[in-house]
């Protein structure tokens, strides 16, 4: 039974994507000094109406500069964001863009005002940047998402040792947070449900000896229906028991319902919203708490060959949700909403996304809304009420 009493503020975190600055392997992919804002400045509109290109009101920033990070920190707790959930990569060799975050948000004079933590975008990497062929087979993988067990364990040991002693990093009773991207991936790499079972056992091993009280995973629901062949588990429910997650959450709208149910290139705001948290109260049936994603809107069509035609196909020629401030204040709603009827002990809201341009879903201004869908975090929200970085407790609630 839940509780009379109101919902407690929840922790408002927006996914961080870093690929706003130079990073040595798209150097080597793509040329000197390239970043997804060669992509943002390229774009333009694909059909009628389109609201393209995107211009961020601050400029073409370096994110890497901790200046620019500093800025993003003020302006990101000014609105009502307690901090961010970073996009973080390993590869089987190594961590990439983790410049974003190690130079960028965390050498900011002012990184002890955001809460951050990681969400390992363990994904496979293929090249869309831009993609000119929709085929599967004839788009460039540049790295594969599975990886094994030794660079697991070097990738576990490097975010214990370098991200969670850090004051400001998310913790759930003195947990460290850290979110698992693709479960499927994960498994596949590992070698099935019961390697990763040890291996992510071995995981919160370690974090304890390395003096925190036991490890907070949290698993980004949508790859469940593509699970590597052979792996046998009756439902998501039985996976996420047997493999240890604390929590649940999403990462991104679109993740949730059939893209070719929907209009064709411009399509309802309204409806995938709905049809989205249709979806969440099934998650909501878990052992585990599953926290809401609000998204701020999608249009991925940056990402694709602007001289090609704009037709209907696999990622990135998905359909287009245009950005609107008052349809994301009522996901902001509905999120605040489905919180106050399920009340998990740690309420947390995540947004997609703090800058994901090349995606059309971010928090950031530009020049055509300027700040008003940020905004609209404050307005649901409210401001801020500590400094705290770790969620409240349960016995805290008024």
């Amino acid at each position: 039974m839940h509780d009379s009493n109101p919902a407690p503020r929840p922790k408002v975190l927006a996914y961080y994507f870093p690929d706003w600055h130079v990073d040595p392997r798209n150097e080597q992919w793509f040329g000197p000094g390239w970043t997804e804002w060669e992509l943002v400045k390229a774009a333009g509109p694909r059909f009628d109406g389109h609201s393209l290109p995107r211009v961020p009101r601050d400029g073409y920033v370096d994110e890497a500069d901790p200046e620019v990070a500093a800025k993003q920190i003020d302006l990101a707790r000014r609105n009502g964001i307690d901090g961010f959930l970073v996009d973080y990569y390993w590869y089987d060799d190594g961590g990439y863009l983790n410049r974003a975050l190690d130079d960028g948000l965390l050498g900011a004079a002012n990184t002890q005002d955001m809460t951050f933590a990681l969400m390992w975008a363990n994904h496979e990497l293929v090249d869309i940047f831009p993609l000119s062929e929709p085929r599967p087979e004839a788009v460039r993988q540049l790295k594969a998402g599975s990886i094994d067990r030794p660079a697991f364990e070097r990738m576990a040991k490097h975010v214990i040792e370098h991200y969670f002693s850090r004051d400001n990093y998310l913790k759930v009773d003195g947990k460290p947070w850290f979110s698992v991207y693709e479960v499927g991936g994960l498994i596949k790499g590992l070698g099935g449900v019961k390697q990763t079972a040890d291996a992510l056992r071995w995981f919160r091993e370690q974090t304890v000896l390395a003096g925190h009280p036991g490890l907070h995973l949290d698993i980004v629901v949508w790859g469940f229906a593509v699970l590597p062949t052979g792996i046998a588990v009756p439902d998501p429910g039985e996976l996420i028991d047997r493999l240890g997650f604390e929590s649940a959450t999403s990462y991104v709208w679109v993740h949730h319902v059939d893209i070719a149910s929907f209009d064709f290139p411009r399509a309802s705001v309204p409806a995938l919203r709905q049809a989205v948290f249709a979806e969440y109260e099934k998650y909501a049936q878990f052992k585990i708490p599953f926290y809401p994603n609000v998204t701020v809107g999608w249009d991925s069509s940056a990402r694709t060959d602007q001289a090609r035609s704009f037709e209907r196909g696999r990622y990135p020629w998905f359909p287009i949700w245009e950005i609107d401030p008052d349809e994301f204040r009522k996901g902001l709603e509905a999120a605040r909403d489905f919180l106050s009827r399920h009340q998990p002990e740690f309420p947390v809201v995540t947004i997609n996304a703090w800058n994901e341009w090349t995606e059309g879903s971010y928090l950031l201004p530009d020049t055509q809304h300027g700040d008003a869908v940020i905004r609209s975090v404050l307005g649901v929200f409210g401001p801020i009420e500590s400094h705290s970085h770790e969620p409240r407790d349960a016995g805290e609630r008024a």
